[in-house]
């Protein structure tokens, strides 16, 4: 099986995202993966409208993956959806700021999971303010940790910082010390 990549030269203009230029490019490449793996699945590619900045996720170009196939994506926590935006994320040669941009979804499970690593954080959160005691979350990727930053940002009493190595990298949150009381 023999996977193109797409071209890429235009996807970053102005040091923003050309959502439409990414948003064709990663369809292209979902349809040739899909078809050479020979799933059922269907293939919605969406961006943000013009103007509008992205959320704490950070995505502006959304590929939302339906059809029969769909369960074989999310299996052993969506392995199969993660490894298909990894070389979806490959093909686009996107460097790692610009990664985070791109986000394959299945039936809503990235999404459910988004609001999930957010409540987990506040009540995390609420646990250090209350105790005092740093408490460290689960191994999680990247762009999870990222949210996981973000949604405690304004958190009063707390601040976050990363610790490990790669699939092992966690998130720490710390109560804030006077100096870095928000």
């Amino acid at each position: 099986m023999r996977i193109s990549s797409p071209m890429t030269q235009n996807l970053i203009e102005d040091g923003q995202l050309n959502r439409s230029a990414a948003a064709e490019a990663l369809r292209k490449f979902l349809e040739e993966i899909i078809r050479s793996a020979r799933l059922d699945l269907k293939i919605d590619v969406t961006t943000l409208r013009t103007g509008v900045a992205p959320d704490a996720g950070g995505a502006e170009v959304f590929a939302d993956l339906s059809g029969r196939d769909k369960d074989l994506l999310l299996e052993r926590g969506a392995e199969l959806l993660h490894a298909i935006e990894h070389l979806a994320l490959r093909a686009l040669r996107l460097e790692p700021p610009w990664q985070d941009r791109i986000l394959l979804d299945s039936g809503g499970y990235r999404a459910l999971r988004i609001e999930e690593l957010k409540m987990t954080a506040r009540v995390a959160a609420e646990r250090v303010q209350t105790s005092r005691q740093a408490f460290k979350l689960n191994p999680m990727t990247a762009r999870e940790r990222r949210i996981v930053h973000l949604a405690l940002q304004e958190f009063p009493g707390v601040r976050t910082e990363s610790i490990g190595m790669g699939e092992h990298r966690q998130v720490v949150i710390h109560p804030a010390d006077a100096k870095t009381a928000r």
